[in-house]
């Protein structure tokens, strides 16, 4: 289980920590913030492209795969689900829309390149996020 804890300090500065690192999330100057940290979605994003990375270095390392690099990068848009030809829900109005680019390098046969395009989305974060997730909110007052 995983758990992070956020704490507004100023304005739109928000300080994170999981107990063990520290690190910052702002709003850019656009939308009124300081710019002082990436946004939430680019913290949603880190997380996605961090742990697509990691699992395809984990898989080729079990595998023995002579892995180089991996460079994962990850877009995200709110479309009109109209415009969504692969959206199976378009009287929703807007999609969010994850796009993906990951580059692998390594001496890796064909086989190997379509196994590893399967193993790009099935690392834990991408599941869970196209499988969607289940929220118990709670609120607390003093």
């Amino acid at each position: 289980m995983s758990q992070i804890t956020a704490i507004l300090q100023s304005g739109t500065v928000a300080t994170l920590s999981n107990g063990r690192h520290t690190w910052t999330a702002d709003e850019p100057l656009a939308a009124g913030g300081t710019d002082t940290g990436p946004n939430p979605y680019e913290l949603l994003l880190s997380s996605l492209a961090a742990c697509t990375c990691l699992t395809i270095a984990m898989y080729c390392k079990h595998k023995k795969l002579s892995l180089r690099s991996v460079r994962a990068s990850y877009d995200f848009a709110r479309i009109h689900a109209d415009d969504c030809e692969d959206c199976d829900m378009p009287d929703r109005g807007f999609i969010e829309q994850i796009t993906s680019n990951v580059h692998i390098s390594g001496d890796f046969d064909d086989a190997q390149k379509k196994r590893l395009a399967q193993i790009a989305q099935r690392c834990p974060v991408h599941k869970t996020l196209a499988h969607g997730i289940a929220f118990e909110d709670n609120a607390t007052f003093d």
